[in-house]
Protein backbone atom coordinates (compact mmCIF):
# COMPACT_ATOMS: atom_id res chain seq x y z
CA UNK A 1 0.00 0.00 0.00
CA UNK A 2 1.32 3.42 -0.90
CA UNK A 3 2.39 5.80 1.81
CA UNK A 4 -0.41 8.22 2.65
CA UNK A 5 -3.17 5.71 1.86
CA UNK A 6 -3.18 4.29 5.38
CA UNK A 7 -4.97 7.36 6.68
CA UNK A 8 -7.76 6.93 4.16
CA UNK A 9 -8.27 3.31 5.27
CA UNK A 10 -8.31 4.24 8.95
CA UNK A 11 -10.83 7.05 8.44
CA UNK A 12 -13.14 4.64 6.59
CA UNK A 13 -13.47 2.35 9.63
CA UNK A 14 -16.91 2.51 11.26
CA UNK A 15 -18.09 6.09 10.87
CA UNK A 16 -20.87 5.40 13.33
CA UNK A 17 -18.32 4.63 16.04
CA UNK A 18 -16.46 7.83 15.20
CA UNK A 19 -19.68 9.81 15.55
CA UNK A 20 -20.37 8.30 18.97
CA UNK A 21 -16.83 9.05 20.11
CA UNK A 22 -17.12 12.67 18.96
CA UNK A 23 -20.20 13.09 21.13
CA UNK A 24 -17.95 12.15 24.06
CA UNK A 25 -15.27 14.62 22.99
CA UNK A 26 -12.99 11.99 21.40
CA UNK A 27 -11.88 12.62 17.84
CA UNK A 28 -10.20 9.97 15.68
CA UNK A 29 -8.03 11.21 12.85
CA UNK A 30 -4.78 10.50 11.01
CA UNK A 31 -1.39 12.11 11.27
CA UNK A 32 -1.67 13.62 7.79
CA UNK A 33 -5.03 15.20 8.54
CA UNK A 34 -3.80 16.61 11.82
CA UNK A 35 -0.64 18.08 10.29
CA UNK A 36 -2.48 19.45 7.26
CA UNK A 37 -5.12 21.01 9.52
CA UNK A 38 -2.33 22.91 11.27
CA UNK A 39 -0.54 23.81 8.04
CA UNK A 40 -3.71 24.90 6.24
CA UNK A 41 -4.74 27.21 9.08
CA UNK A 42 -1.33 28.80 9.67
CA UNK A 43 -0.13 29.88 6.23
CA UNK A 44 2.43 32.66 6.57
CA UNK A 45 2.63 34.92 3.49
CA UNK A 46 5.78 36.73 2.46
CA UNK A 47 5.51 40.47 3.04
CA UNK A 48 6.07 42.19 -0.26
CA UNK A 49 4.01 43.79 -3.01
CA UNK A 50 4.69 44.79 -6.59
CA UNK A 51 1.89 47.10 -7.78
CA UNK A 52 -1.73 48.15 -7.17
CA UNK A 53 -2.84 44.60 -6.29
CA UNK A 54 -0.71 44.93 -3.16
CA UNK A 55 -3.14 47.64 -1.91
CA UNK A 56 -5.95 45.09 -2.08
CA UNK A 57 -3.74 42.57 -0.28
CA UNK A 58 -3.08 45.11 2.49
CA UNK A 59 -6.83 45.79 2.76
CA UNK A 60 -7.38 42.04 3.19
CA UNK A 61 -5.16 42.10 6.28
CA UNK A 62 -6.97 45.11 7.78
CA UNK A 63 -9.92 45.01 10.18
CA UNK A 64 -12.79 44.90 7.67
CA UNK A 65 -11.80 41.67 5.89
CA UNK A 66 -9.51 40.33 8.63
CA UNK A 67 -7.35 37.65 7.04
CA UNK A 68 -6.52 36.59 10.62
CA UNK A 69 -9.76 34.57 10.54
CA UNK A 70 -7.90 32.18 8.23
CA UNK A 71 -4.66 32.14 10.23
CA UNK A 72 -2.63 34.13 7.67
CA UNK A 73 -2.24 37.50 9.35
CA UNK A 74 1.48 36.99 10.02
CA UNK A 75 3.20 38.49 6.97
CA UNK A 76 6.85 37.51 7.37
CA UNK A 77 9.59 39.90 6.26
CA UNK A 78 12.03 37.02 5.83
CA UNK A 79 11.40 34.45 3.05
CA UNK A 80 12.91 31.75 5.28
CA UNK A 81 9.96 32.15 7.66
CA UNK A 82 7.23 32.21 4.98
CA UNK A 83 5.53 29.40 3.09
CA UNK A 84 3.24 31.44 0.80
CA UNK A 85 4.20 33.94 -1.88
CA UNK A 86 1.39 36.22 -3.05
CA UNK A 87 2.58 37.75 -6.32
CA UNK A 88 0.46 40.90 -6.09
CA UNK A 89 0.85 43.09 -9.14
CA UNK A 90 2.83 43.65 -12.30
CA UNK A 91 6.08 41.70 -12.58
CA UNK A 92 8.55 43.64 -14.67
CA UNK A 93 11.45 41.85 -16.29
CA UNK A 94 13.81 43.75 -14.01
CA UNK A 95 11.94 42.52 -10.92
CA UNK A 96 11.45 38.89 -12.03
CA UNK A 97 14.92 37.70 -10.93
CA UNK A 98 14.30 39.06 -7.43
CA UNK A 99 10.93 37.27 -7.20
CA UNK A 100 12.52 33.95 -8.19
CA UNK A 101 15.36 34.50 -5.72
CA UNK A 102 12.88 35.13 -2.89
CA UNK A 103 10.95 32.00 -3.88
CA UNK A 104 14.10 29.90 -3.71
CA UNK A 105 14.77 31.15 -0.18
CA UNK A 106 11.32 30.23 1.16
CA UNK A 107 10.74 27.26 3.43
CA UNK A 108 9.42 23.96 2.08
CA UNK A 109 6.69 23.07 1.34
CA UNK A 110 5.86 26.43 -0.22
CA UNK A 111 3.03 27.75 -2.33
CA UNK A 112 2.34 30.61 -4.76
CA UNK A 113 -0.80 32.66 -5.41
CA UNK A 114 -0.80 34.70 -8.62
CA UNK A 115 -2.96 37.71 -7.70
CA UNK A 116 -4.44 39.67 -10.58
CA UNK A 117 -4.24 39.77 -14.35
CA UNK A 118 -0.78 41.37 -14.38
CA UNK A 119 0.89 38.64 -12.32
CA UNK A 120 -0.90 35.96 -14.33
CA UNK A 121 -0.53 37.15 -17.92
CA UNK A 122 0.80 40.72 -17.99
CA UNK A 123 -2.69 42.25 -17.79
CA UNK A 124 -3.14 45.56 -19.64
CA UNK A 125 0.65 45.68 -20.10
CA UNK A 126 0.68 42.34 -21.94
CA UNK A 127 2.32 43.85 -25.01
CA UNK A 128 4.79 45.94 -23.04
CA UNK A 129 8.44 45.28 -23.73
CA UNK A 130 9.34 45.42 -20.02
CA UNK A 131 6.56 43.29 -18.45
CA UNK A 132 6.70 39.56 -17.77
CA UNK A 133 3.69 37.78 -19.28
CA UNK A 134 3.03 35.62 -16.23
CA UNK A 135 5.12 34.71 -13.19
CA UNK A 136 4.34 31.05 -13.92
CA UNK A 137 7.02 31.18 -16.60
CA UNK A 138 9.65 30.86 -13.87
CA UNK A 139 8.01 29.47 -10.70
CA UNK A 140 5.05 27.09 -10.22
CA UNK A 141 1.72 28.71 -9.31
CA UNK A 142 -0.88 26.93 -7.16
CA UNK A 143 -3.82 29.36 -7.31
CA UNK A 144 -4.67 32.01 -9.92
CA UNK A 145 -6.91 34.94 -8.93
CA UNK A 146 -8.39 36.91 -11.87
CA UNK A 147 -9.22 40.59 -11.77
CA UNK A 148 -7.63 43.99 -12.23
CA UNK A 149 -7.26 44.37 -9.37
CA UNK A 150 -8.95 41.48 -7.52
CA UNK A 151 -11.00 42.44 -4.49
CA UNK A 152 -10.04 41.41 -0.96
CA UNK A 153 -12.89 38.89 -1.07
CA UNK A 154 -11.29 37.29 -4.15
CA UNK A 155 -7.97 36.96 -2.33
CA UNK A 156 -9.71 35.32 0.63
CA UNK A 157 -11.41 32.87 -1.73
CA UNK A 158 -8.05 32.08 -3.32
CA UNK A 159 -6.62 31.48 0.14
CA UNK A 160 -9.43 29.06 0.98
CA UNK A 161 -8.78 27.19 -2.28
CA UNK A 162 -5.14 26.87 -1.27
CA UNK A 163 -6.20 25.60 2.15
CA UNK A 164 -8.33 22.93 0.48
CA UNK A 165 -5.35 21.88 -1.63
CA UNK A 166 -3.07 21.64 1.41
CA UNK A 167 -5.59 19.64 3.43
CA UNK A 168 -6.09 17.22 0.54
CA UNK A 169 -2.45 16.16 0.21
CA UNK A 170 -0.20 14.09 2.42
CA UNK A 171 2.60 15.90 4.19
CA UNK A 172 5.19 13.44 2.90
CA UNK A 173 3.85 13.92 -0.63
CA UNK A 174 4.11 17.70 -0.30
CA UNK A 175 7.77 17.39 0.74
CA UNK A 176 8.53 15.05 -2.17
CA UNK A 177 7.46 17.78 -4.60
CA UNK A 178 10.49 19.84 -3.63
CA UNK A 179 12.39 20.78 -6.77
CA UNK A 180 15.34 22.54 -5.17
CA UNK A 181 16.29 25.96 -6.46
CA UNK A 182 14.80 27.23 -9.67
CA UNK A 183 17.15 29.00 -12.12
CA UNK A 184 17.22 32.76 -11.60
CA UNK A 185 16.95 34.61 -14.93
CA UNK A 186 19.47 37.32 -15.71
CA UNK A 187 18.25 40.73 -16.89
CA UNK A 188 20.29 41.91 -19.85
CA UNK A 189 20.09 44.13 -22.90
CA UNK A 190 17.66 41.76 -24.64
CA UNK A 191 15.45 41.11 -21.64
CA UNK A 192 15.55 37.96 -19.53
CA UNK A 193 17.86 35.05 -20.16
CA UNK A 194 16.46 32.44 -20.20
CA UNK A 195 13.08 33.74 -21.29
CA UNK A 196 11.29 31.02 -19.28
CA UNK A 197 11.93 27.92 -17.20
CA UNK A 198 11.16 24.87 -19.41
CA UNK A 199 10.52 22.73 -16.31
CA UNK A 200 7.64 25.02 -15.30
CA UNK A 201 6.23 26.51 -18.52
CA UNK A 202 6.21 25.68 -22.22
CA UNK A 203 5.17 28.06 -25.01
CA UNK A 204 1.80 27.17 -26.61
CA UNK A 205 1.91 25.24 -29.86
CA UNK A 206 -0.97 27.21 -31.37
CA UNK A 207 -2.67 30.57 -30.97
CA UNK A 208 -5.33 30.49 -28.21
CA UNK A 209 -7.95 31.95 -30.59
CA UNK A 210 -7.30 29.56 -33.47
CA UNK A 211 -10.60 27.78 -32.79
CA UNK A 212 -12.46 31.02 -33.59
CA UNK A 213 -10.76 31.61 -36.90
CA UNK A 214 -12.42 30.49 -40.11
CA UNK A 215 -10.52 27.86 -42.07
CA UNK A 216 -8.47 29.27 -44.89
CA UNK A 217 -10.16 28.93 -48.26
CA UNK A 218 -8.26 26.91 -50.84
CA UNK A 219 -6.30 29.11 -53.17
CA UNK A 220 -7.37 29.11 -56.80
CA UNK A 221 -4.94 29.57 -59.65
CA UNK A 222 -6.01 30.68 -63.11
CA UNK A 223 -5.84 27.94 -65.68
Amino acid sequence: MEEGCVGVELMAVDEGLQSELQKQGVYVTTWDRLVNWGRGNSIWPLQFGLACCAIEMIATAASRYDIARFGSEIFRVSPRQADLMIVAGTVTKKMAPQVVRLYNQMAEPKYVISMGACATSGGPFHKGYNVLKGIDRFIPVDVYIPGCPPTPQALLEGLTKLQEKIKGQSFSGAMKQKQGEYPIPAFGKRGLEPKYNPDVWQPPTQHPFDYQRAPASPSTTPS
